[in-house]
């Protein structure tokens, strides 16, 4: 077996060859066959337990039953049925779609076998269709071929099935009872990923769980926190728990390169892209969808790039991520694509179009669900120039029924904005001036709670002012704008209460070009990224005014905590310099800063909605003085704790310096004897003392010959 080297020994030595590690292409370094260095791959148990593809078995044929017994001349019309259930849950095989005859009459057998490309694919047809009623007589029976040899060794007598005692799994909603109420972030530095409490009463970060090469490319947490994703090459993987972070489900999906969550954290969305043979050829891409829990796929799409291109920004090679976007709130019933001309919405019951059809809507280009309500809103440009304009519609699922329209004229381009809990709905119009020459931006904002759904138009006092970022307060009623074309901008703040759009303030000429929400509302960061350098500006709106400036230079990232207590912002390896994170309370004081080297990642860990009723929570604010003392108390206990610590901080540096003095103190006097010697025997070190006299001492340095001729 080869040497084993520590990752502190392989750190020593990069540094010492100045390689730089957060560069090297992990993908390209592959180790002698047969060896791993005394390390098992996280991914090793993947192919070894589950392979889940392409296993050696029949764990991906099916056998159909109780079809109906038909002649010859009927059996193209039945294959054609079976085929076009079958084909909705997988990718049947080529010459996949076996239905035996008999030889005397010529009449189908009653069943047929079904050959999937996975055995996933399998499993989820027969969870679908067994039972599946084709009429009154003919009610389908499907099992995997696999278990029809179980079947046959199942004994004549029964025997009770033997009992396990119960073992009860680690509670993955354990952190959220934090004695100190406190909230969880997971970074990403180098080669490290790492787990910690944000401990700001103590102004420190509190280590939770620290593990290198953890994921190949990035984290991500589900959206209600539960669990804490991870992608390599064989796919994704969930972790969980408070302290441990156990694995808990595997997901198989070679090269995958993006993920995402539904919003109800029942379903992961992973996805992988191929280069095609035939450079002409667009990329191959494939998407399944995982039951997170089981780790079955419930539905899989391939195709090429170009299919799922439509709409969208990011992702690889021109396809828009997310592919699929969630509706239907936390219930996560509808999900959804854009096509051409088309938005194709599937239900997670049978993971199959609503009504096995698409909604047809020429030209469109995007949409946007509704945070809270099965609503989406889409967007139509204008048509033959200008004579068909632009419209906006609000669809409602499963009905399809279209609840609200708006057409739209001289339209330039169109950005929709939902509020938290879907009440309001804003869309950014940009419309080009008669001329054509220019735009300017207006709003139309939907109140989509009220009756019959009014739409009011909304421009700023100059709609020649460019819109640098516009943003919604969660849970609340206001919005605010940065506009302006100037090097420092306004901010404007506006409210939608009382039936009609009311302006609050405008504050003038700051460095700011982002917005970020406190997720309790109320409170504000006034951001200036990029070309301003981390100017930051925390603004009260209920008061309209602000509680502190600061700066994070170079800052790339703000992020608020769940509670809407604290903010952080980061600067990533975008930069090479000043890389880590501060941590800063909602008023703009900050808490404390950590420095790490190749700085990739910060994220909170998002917390459940709360069980508490609306009725209680009025109950609590109003008694917050009564509930309030008792953390008044542990504050000044930790207060006391903090100064007590900081006085044994000093009382300590204070010790190690007056030792440090002392045995420089005992070596000056041990070398007495030889500076006395050096000083010829004078044994006073006060250089005052001295007399400083000028010596000339003359040196020959060098002599030379040199013979000069007769003239």
């Amino acid at each position: 077996m080869a040497e084993v080297m520590s990752m502190e020994d392989i750190r020593t030595e990069a540094s010492r060859l100045n390689i730089d590690l957060s560069v090297v292409d992990w993908n390209s370094v592959y180790v002698p066959p047969g060896e791993d260095f005394g390390i098992k791959s996280d991914d090793e148990d993947l192919n070894e337990e589950d392979s889940l593809e392409f296993d050696g078995g029949f764990g991906n044929v099916i056998v159909v039953d109780n079809l109906p017994v038909v002649p010859r001349e009927k059996f193209e019309k039945l294959e054609g049925v079976v085929r076009k259930i079958y084909s909705q849950l997988g990718v049947i095989k080529e010459n996949g779609l076996w239905m035996p005859v008999e030889e005397e009459t010529g009449k189908t057998r009653g069943y047929c076998f079904i050959e999937y490309n996975t055995s996933q694919e399998a499993e989820l047809a027969k969870e679908k269709t067994n039972g599946y009623k084709l009429d009154r007589a003919h009610i389908f029976s499907v099992n995997i071929f696999d278990e029809i040899e179980k079947f046959m060794r199942v004994p004549d007598e029964w025997a009770p099935p033997e009992s396990k005692p119960y073992t009860s799994g680690e509670n993955l909603q354990h952190w959220l009872t934090d004695e100190k109420g406190r909230d969880q972030f997971v970074i990403r530095a180098g080669s490290d990923t790492e787990v910690l409490w944000n401990d700001a009463r103590q102004v420190k970060a509190d280590p939770v769980y620290k593990r290198p090469f953890w994921t190949e490319s990035f984290v991500q947490w589900s959206p209600l926190g539960t669990y804490l994703a991870t992608v390599h090459r064989q796919g994704a993987a969930v972790w969980g728990g408070a302290s441990t972070f156990n694995r808990l489900m595997r997901y198989a999906h070679p090269q995958v390169k993006l993920i995402d969550f539904s919003p109800g954290e029942k379903y992961l969305v992973t996805y992988s892209s191929h280069e095609p043979s035939n450079p002409r050829d667009s990329h191959r891409v494939g998407l399944n969808i995982f039951d997170v829990r089981t780790g079955k796929v419930m539905r899989d799409f391939k195709g090429s790039a170009d299919e799922f291109a439509f709409g969208g920004t990011g992702g690889f090679t021109g396809v828009s991520w997310p592919v699929f976007r969630w509706g239907g709130g936390k219930e996560d019933k509808y999900f959804a694509r854009l096509g051409k001309n088309v938005i194709s919405v599937y239900e997670t019951e049978t993971f199959s179009l609503i009504d096995k059809k698409s909604i047809k809507v020429e030209n469109v280009t995007d949409f946007s669900w509704s945070p809270a309500d099965p609503i989406f809103a889409l967007f139509v440009p204008e048509q033959g120039g200008g004579n068909q304009p632009a419209r906006v519609s609000l669809f409602q699922i499963p009905s399809k029924q279209e609840l609200r329209q708006k057409n739209l004229f001289s339209v330039s381009d169109c950005k929709m904005y939902w509020q938290s809990e879907g009440e309001y709905l804003a869309v950014k119009v940009d419309r080009y001036t008669k001329t054509k020459k220019s735009t300017y931006t207006g709003f139309e904002l939907f109140r989509i709670k009220e009756r019959d759904i009014p739409i009011e138009v909304f421009e700023l006092e100059n709609k020649n002012d460019k819109i640098i970022a516009f943003a919604w307060e969660p849970k609340g009623h206001r919005f605010a704008v940065i506009h302006g074309d100037n090097p420092r901008p306004d901010i404007s703040f506006y409210s939608m209460k009382g039936g009609k759009v009311s302006k609050l303030t405008t504050l003038k000429q700051k460095q700011a070009n982002a917005l970020f929400w406190s997720p309790g509302g109320r409170f504000v960061i006034l951001a200036g990224l990029k070309g301003f350098n981390g100017q930051l500006e925390f603004f009260n709106v209920d008061e309209l005014e602000t509680m502190a400036t600061a700066e994070h230079f170079m800052a790339t990232d703000i992020e608020w905590d769940p509670t809407g207590r604290y903010v952080a912002t980061s600067v990533t390896s975008v930069h090479e310099m000043e890389n880590g994170f501060n941590i800063w309370s909602f008023n703009g004081k900050l808490l404390y800063r950590i420095l790490k080297d190749h700085f990739f990642q910060f994220l909170w860990r998002p917390r459940p909605p709360s069980f508490l009723s609306p009725e209680k929570e009025e109950e609590i604010m109003k008694n917050l003085k009564k509930y309030s003392k008792k953390y008044d108390v542990e504050d000044q206990d930790i207060t006391l704790l903090l100064s007590e610590q900081d006085r044994e901080k000093r009382k300590q540096l204070k010790e190690e310096w007056n030792r440090w003095v002392n045995e420089w103190k005992k070596y000056h006097q041990q070398d007495k004897m030889d500076r006395q010697m050096l000083r010829d025997g004078e044994a006073s070190d006060v250089e005052e003392e001295y007399e400083a006299k000028e010596v000339e001492i003359e040196e020959l340095v060098d002599v030379s010959e040199e013979i000069v001729a007769d003239a």
